[in-house]
């Protein structure tokens, strides 16, 4: 039994250790999309702001630069791995309140048919955010420097 647990141990180790890279492209990867998305939001807040009326989203121009403004700043914070797991919380509830406005019926159907849930434009952006928010962002990240260094004094 003892080599048994031993090679489970060593499996786990590996793992873990692929656990940081992992995030950082996780991070690197979404953090770019969001980003991207922010950005175009941004040059065409107009539009943006008319979708979200037709939504019934409660002061449109005030959400309109509000969510470009956090998708942009959050997805480079996110890249950087600043502020992390905050900026993760809060794009969460970004996609969160997207899957509830603009993807209701995908949202709905999570039980009854989940993968109209999984092909939802929110949910590789709420999954990025929700396992950033989770496991933080790693070793490679400007957040773990500021540990490390505040722990050292």
């Amino acid at each position: 039994m003892e080599p048994l647990l031993r090679l489970y141990r060593n499996a786990a180790g590996a793992l873990s250790r692929l656990q940081s890279p992992m995030l950082l492209a996780v991070r690197l990867y979404w953090g770019y999309q969001f980003a991207q998305t922010g950005w175009g939001k941004l040059h065409h807040l107009a539009r943006i702001t008319d979708f979200f009326t037709s939504l019934g989203i409660p002061f449109p121009g005030l959400n309109a630069h509000f969510v470009a403004g956090l998708e942009f700043a959050g997805g480079i914070l996110l890249m950087l791995g600043l502020m992390s797991r905050p900026v993760a919380l809060l794009l969460a509830g970004n996609m969160f309140v997207a899957y509830l406005t603009a993807d209701r019926e995908a949202l709905l159907a999570i039980f009854s048919d989940p993968g109209k849930f999984y092909v939802a434009d929110p949910y590789t952006f709420l999954f990025a955010s929700v396992m950033v928010l989770i496991f933080g962002p790693g070793w490679f990240a400007i957040d773990t420097i500021i540990r490390r260094r505040l722990a050292r004094q």
